[in-house]
């Protein structure tokens, strides 16, 4: 599924108009869809109060196109254009043929009539802007969104349904203006747009439904963003052959934990093996290793030189270098610290190994904080890698602040992996995933039950478990935050979202790996039975 931004939008309706697709048969699409979608949310609308509020382009034309729906299903519709519209504008036009009463901002000075609306209403259609905004809001937009918010924080009841995007926030970067309504659902129309996936805008979006309105496929194919569906990870997922063994499913070296973070690297580990790698081995500082074991018996176990006690020694390096021969993927990162010696010992680990043919890396935490330190530390590091920065650590990455990369989540994502030629795996609410050649995924899931200690390395381990079984990296980034995404959303319906825990997803992980290959055979064998 493609998701686009407000001029990549503009440009596929446009190619839409020079094929046939009229901007009238769109907003016809639109409208209907809409008025659907609030009709299955709000269970029934027979004899049921909706104001929609009519802005003056094309949203408030498919907020007229919902009204006549919405009133032939049974609805009490109320229309308030919030600035005038075309004296020939069809749609008003048809509205108020079929009785739907129209009350003008332009002749309610003091909004008492708007007022009377709303406090009548039990749903409002908010038609104002969508990705049409342009320009600061001000005047009677402004005040009548500001009553739409200030309603639904008093009747938390009121259904609020926006059209494509809820009005004031920006369709590519999701920041908002203050009047911007809290919405229970957004009919977004055609494609997702970018916003939608950014904070705070995504705070106020509510359930975000996508909506075919008969725009064809080929028109968005150039569109290098695309939200990571089912169907996708589906496609992408590591077989599993009868006949295998466990080098079939790869070998996994993961360099992790210290005295301070032991429990990094026994969720990486166990992130790996519960996604199906064949074989994962932990090398940690030596005194770790008795205190790892006794609840990690199907994990091999290479001890590394300590400088201290649970401290891993620069000269560690060395043993590396000749384990790494007999490994697919090196997990490096999780929990090993900043310690002087550990800093060393991941720079020479990066920068001096053997140059593996088919050695692939993932990078966590620590390592990233090392590379951080390395001026052009890309233009070194030359094996196929996959980088899992939080914020903050991108932030590092990249020079600029932790601001800057939450305005500009995908941005930012896919210009580093360009310029680091590099798959980066951008953390947080709806994960970023971008590849070298400027492909980026954006994870459909924003899970606050997953921002707790520990869920990061859960993931680096998934991803490095993945890759150990074949996948190229950007697939297997991918397919670990989906998989990631979806165990934290299983764990949170179960228990709750306060105090899940990074290990409660473990068992759950290969749960749902079985859940989307069931899927996938469901429907391979009723296309083999066609």
């Amino acid at each position: 599924m493609k998701v686009v931004t407000a001029e990549q939008m503009r440009n596929i309706d446009r190619s839409a108009a020079s094929i046939g697709l009229t901007t009238d048969i769109l907003m016809e699409n639109a409208g209907h869809t809409v008025a659907r979608e609030t009709r299955k949310y709000a269970g029934e609308v027979i004899g049921k109060h909706v104001l929609i509020i009519i802005g003056p382009g094309n949203n408030g034309g498919d907020g007229l196109v919902a009204a006549r729906y919405l009133a032939e299903w049974g609805a009490e519709v109320n229309l308030y254009p919030c600035t005038k519209r075309p004296d020939n504008d069809k749609n008003l036009v048809l509205a108020q043929e079929r009785g739907i009463a129209v009350i003008s901002a332009e002749k309610d000075s003091d909004l008492a009539d708007f007022d009377r609306l709303l406090v009548s209403s039990e749903i409002v259609i908010d038609a104002v802007f969508g990705t049409g905004r342009s320009r600061t809001i001000e005047g009677v937009i402004k005040q009548v969104l500001t009553k739409v918010v200030a309603a639904k924080q008093e009747r938390p009841e009121l259904c609020v349904v926006a059209v494509d995007m809820p009005s004031g926030m920006d369709a590519d970067n999701g920041t908002i203006d203050d009047s911007c309504p809290y919405v229970d659902i957004t009919v977004t129309l055609g494609y997702p747009k970018q916003g939608l996936f950014s904070f705070p805008g995504a705070e106020r979006a509510g359930k975000v439904v996508i909506v075919d309105i008969g725009i064809p496929l080929a028109l968005a194919e150039n569109i290098t963003t695309e939200l990571i569906t089912e169907d996708w990870v589906k496609m992408v997922l590591p077989k599993r052959p009868r006949g295998a063994n466990k080098g079939t499913f790869g070998k996994t070296l993961v360099v992790a934990g210290s005295v301070n973070y032991i429990g990094a690297a026994y969720l990486a580990c166990m992130g790996a093996a519960r996604v199906g790698a064949g074989l994962v081995t932990l090398s940690t500082a030596r005194s770790l290793q008795p205190i790892l074991a006794t609840r990690m018996t199907e994990v091999t176990y290479a001890p590394l030189p300590e400088s201290e006690e649970g401290i891993v020694a620069a000269e560690a390096m060395h043993v590396l270098s000749q384990l790494v021969k007999e490994y697919d993927v090196l997990l490096m990162g999780c929990g090993l610290g900043q310690k002087t010696q550990v800093v060393k010992f991941v720079g020479d680990a990066l920068f001096g190994l053997p140059k593996a043919s088919c050695l692939a890396l993932v990078l966590d935490a620590d390592a990233l904080n090392v590379l951080a330190q390395i001026p052009k530390w890309w233009q070194k590091l030359t094996q196929d890698a996959i980088l899992t920065p939080h914020p903050g650590e991108m932030a590092r990455l990249t020079g600029v602040s932790v601001e800057d990369v939450q305005k500009q989540r995908v941005e930012i994502a896919r210009r580093a992996a360009v310029e680091w030629h590099k798959v980066v795996v951008l953390k947080g609410a709806y994960s970023i995933v971008a590849a070298p050649d400027g492909h980026v995924g954006i994870s459909e899931f924003a899970n606050p039950g997953l921002a707790s200690a520990g869920t990061g390395d859960v993931l680096a381990g998934v991803i490095s478990g993945l890759m150990a079984q074949g996948l190229a990296p950007f697939d297997a980034a991918v397919c670990g935050v989906y998989i990631h995404g979806k165990a934290g959303e299983v764990v949170g319906k179960g228990m709750g979202e306060a105090g899940m825990l990074a290990s409660d997803l473990l068992p759950v992980l290969p749960q749902v790996i079985k859940v989307l290959k069931q899927a996938d055979h469901y429907v391979s064998k009723q296309v083999n039975e066609l």
